[in-house]
């Protein structure tokens, strides 16, 4: 052959950092904080919907842009929690998790050399969506410990040639949830250079403090420039679901779903009435998915202080981001490949997500939404650390 096979633009991403972790945590039966899935399931009535489901025959392919019922409640969702009017007949597409969401928009909206502004550490399918659709990809950088935009940095980021802004919000993996000034300061460039802007809100319901998520859709002017994308696998506890969407204007939305028919074509047929069912569910089953994973996420940031580690406090997502600096880690990476065996925890070293490697050169991304007993058992194991 003259050519190998794979696809060029991939070639520098290689094996995920994930599957690299998760066969050391297997070797050395490390408990694994580094992939964000939460070890316990959903609540029962979104559950029972999809036995009901599955007993009732909806086995077969679902509708292109998704079953109506979820389509609508997709709908509705954006209308109870922010206000937004969005008709589900043609400015809702369901995807295969949020991930394909990024990808199929990336793939419609992006033409070889465009430029995509996004802000690091940034969720790793970014750049390869990005690269895949020809893109060049330009970013902002948000440095510990509490990750506030750099305005200076992020206007430079920005040129003529800027097709779209990447945001997400609350924020993996440092856990931020961008500020109304900072929501208002990307709208007002994205107007400026008449930028798209794509809004990754899969942590939306998952958020601490009293903190408040922003939708970029939500400002004045920004509705028939955002392309808004959620799922159920984070809010839900169902990420092996793979249930997401996409919502904006028709004309984007219809662009979108060319390119996603032929990527997945359709999915998660009995999940999605499911899914649909926990939309709907009462505020307070919402109110109190985030005060379960707050408490969480105190449990895991006393023990990585107790362990002598810096630590960010996040205000949303599944993560916390430590600085493995203060125990001597001079490298994240070769800090994570140790930890297995040195303390029998699995992290994720930060630099992964970056293009600026320095900025985040000790950082380390640990994941809490799991039981209370694992996370205790994790603390104990990462105090052998401080001595």
């Amino acid at each position: 052959m003259s050519r190998p096979p794979g696809h060029p633009a991939l070639a520098p991403f290689g094996t995920t950092i994930f599957a690299t972790m998760s066969a050391l945590a297997v070797r050395h039966d490390a408990i694994n904080l580094g992939q964000g899935f939460p070890d316990t399931d959903g609540p029962e009535v979104i559950l029972a919907a999809a036995r009901q489901a599955i007993a009732g025959g909806r086995n077969q392919y679902p509708p292109g842009p998704g079953v109506p019922e979820l389509l609508a409640a997709v709908a509705a969702h954006q209308q109870r929690f922010y206000g937004l009017d969005v008709d589900p007949g043609s400015q809702v597409l369901v995807t295969v998790g949020a991930t394909e969401a990024i990808f199929s928009t990336i793939l419609a909206l992006v033409q070889p050399g465009d430029e995509v502004v996004t802000f690091e550490p940034y969720y790793d399918s970014y750049a390869a969506s990005i690269a895949l659709a020809g893109g060049v990809r330009r970013t902002c950088v948000l440095r510990f410990p509490d990750f506030a935009v750099d305005e200076t940095s992020l206007r430079a980021a920005f040129s003529e040639r800027t097709r779209m802004v990447l945001l997400n919000t609350p924020h993996n993996p440092t856990g931020k949830v961008f500020t109304r000034a900072e929501i208002e300061f990307i709208a007002q460039l994205a107007r400026e250079y008449d930028a798209w802007v794509v809004t990754d809100e899969v942590y939306e319901h998952l958020i601490f403090d009293g903190a408040e998520h922003i939708p970029m859709a939500t400002l004045p002017g920004m509705a028939e420039r955002t392309l808004t994308i959620s799922s159920a696998g984070k809010t839900f506890s169902t990420t092996g679901w793979k249930v997401g969407w996409v919502s904006g204007p028709a004309d984007a939305v219809a662009a979108i779903r060319a390119v996603k028919q032929f990527v997945t074509y359709v999915g998660s047929g009995p999940f999605q009435p499911a899914v649909a069912t926990g939309l709907g569910l009462g505020d307070d089953v919402y109110a109190g998915l985030g005060r379960t994973l707050q408490a969480k996420r105190d449990l895991l940031v006393a023990g990585l202080r107790e362990a002598g580690l810096a630590v960010s406090v996040p205000r949303g997502t599944y993560f916390v981001i430590a600085d493995a600096a203060s125990l001597g880690a001079r490298d994240a990476l070769e800090f994570c490949r140790e930890l297995p065996e040195r303390a029998g925890v699995v992290g994720i070293p930060v630099t992964v997500f970056c293009d600026d490697q320095d900025a985040a050169r000790t950082l380390v991304r640990f994941a809490f939404c799991k039981r209370d007993e694992v996370l205790r058992e994790a603390c104990r194991r990462l105090g052998s650390l401080a001595s």
